[in-house]
């Protein structure tokens, strides 16, 4: 688990096809390593990673299709910052919420706009991610635990201050760039406990009508 507070940015030393999938090798930077070992989880843009390689300044790590397949990191190349985070401890100051670094999905910048000395970024959330967002609840993007100020439809705006600029790969960000999203934890569980016994025979079936039909929205 991780909090999504950035601890460092680092950079992808190299990328290595292995057997369909892909192993990475991580510069951790600033990143302190002293106390990791192997097996230890790290989160690398929001992608919960499994040490298999450590030393003093870098990380190996081997990432499945699954991973691939949800995340940014499939269109990965030698050089790319990312933003790192170890897992927390028991005695972690929970700064951020609670982040599994499990990506539900890829987003794009859409608009960025200067907002005294904040950026606001407008970012499209896949169509099936929409329903997890909601205003001021907590989403990650690209490792980052932000807040949301306003959602329209798939799209949602979030403030970025200073530090945060400074100490994350957001400091870089174009429009049209993919950042790998989370939602909220206990909004992905919310949609199982909802289902009740539905939730054996189907994926996903949480729409207006569902929910005016088990009274939480009137009819």
């Amino acid at each position: 688990m991780f909090t999504g507070i950035i601890a460092a940015i680092g950079k992808i030393a190299n990328l290595e096809n292995k057997g369909g999938d892909c192993r990475l090798t991580i510069n951790t930077g600033k990143l302190p390593l002293s106390d990791t070992q192997l097996g230890d989880s790290i989160a690398v843009n929001g992608v919960c990673l499994t040490a298999i390689e450590l030393s003093k300044q870098h990380f190996c790590a081997d990432v499945s299709n699954e991973t691939l397949s949800r995340s940014t990191l499939k269109n990965a190349v030698a050089g790319s910052p990312v933003n790192l985070e170890l897992a927390l401890k028991p005695t972690t100051r929970m700064g951020g919420h609670i982040v599994s670094g499990h990506v539900d999905g890829i987003g794009e910048l859409t608009e960025i706009e200067p907002d005294a000395r904040s950026v606001r970024l407008t970012f499209k959330a896949p169509s099936e991610l929409a329903k997890y967002i909601a205003e001021k609840g907590s989403i990650c993007i690209d490792g980052i635990s932000l807040t949301v100020n306003s959602v329209n439809g798939p799209t949602f705006n979030v403030n970025i201050v200073p530090h945060t600029l400074k100490e994350t790969t957001l400091a870089d960000i174009k429009v049209g760039d993919k950042v790998n999203l989370e939602v909220d934890l206990l909004a992905r569980y919310l949609e199982r406990l909802l289902l009740g016994e539905k939730a054996a025979h189907t994926k996903s079936v949480i729409t207006e009508k569902f929910l005016q039909d088990t009274g939480f929205l009137p009819g």
